[in-house]
């Protein structure tokens, strides 16, 4: 199963705020352990929400609206992406890992099972769609491979 790790942002992320020599190497560190072990798909920190952009839909129109976004609570500062046994195994990969914010800081990281073929049913998600799906993240796994 794949779970997406979320770390909720801060008023210090969202700031601009880089981390510290020392949770940077905590992090390194954490990250090459879940590498190690098999676990690990992909892990990015975000740049705070004043760089970014929401594409916003009302039915056939888009919009783009620049950040930075209110309610700091409800954004993202970065993730990893797992593969994991069970939910009770991401969550024991979410309990080592160093405080994201720094020790003595308040922090947050959401954990959510990403979908997967098999929880959709067939009329929704068709054998041809799930087989479609499949060589696109091989294509996708083999780009990324690449130097």
């Amino acid at each position: 199963m794949q779970f997406m790790m979320i770390v909720k942002a801060s008023k210090d992320s969202e700031a601009g705020v880089l981390p510290g020599k020392e949770l940077f190497a905590a992090m390194g560190k954490f990250n090459e352990e879940m590498a190690k072990a098999g676990v690990l798909l992909a892990a990015e920190g975000l740049q705070p929400s004043s760089k970014g952009v929401r594409i916003k839909f009302s039915g056939t129109k888009r919009t783009a609206v620049g950040g930075p976004f209110p309610e700091t609570k409800e954004l993202i500062a970065g993730y990893w992406m797992i593969q994991a046994k069970s939910l009770e195994e991401a969550i024991e990969w979410g309990m080592r890992c160093p405080n994201p914010m720094g020790e003595g800081m308040e922090s947050e990281i959401e954990i959510r099972p990403v979908y997967e073929a098999s929880d959709f049913p067939p009329d929704l998600f068709p054998p041809e769609e799930a087989a479609r799906e499949q060589r696109l993240r091989e294509e996708m796994a083999k780009k990324a491979s690449k130097p």
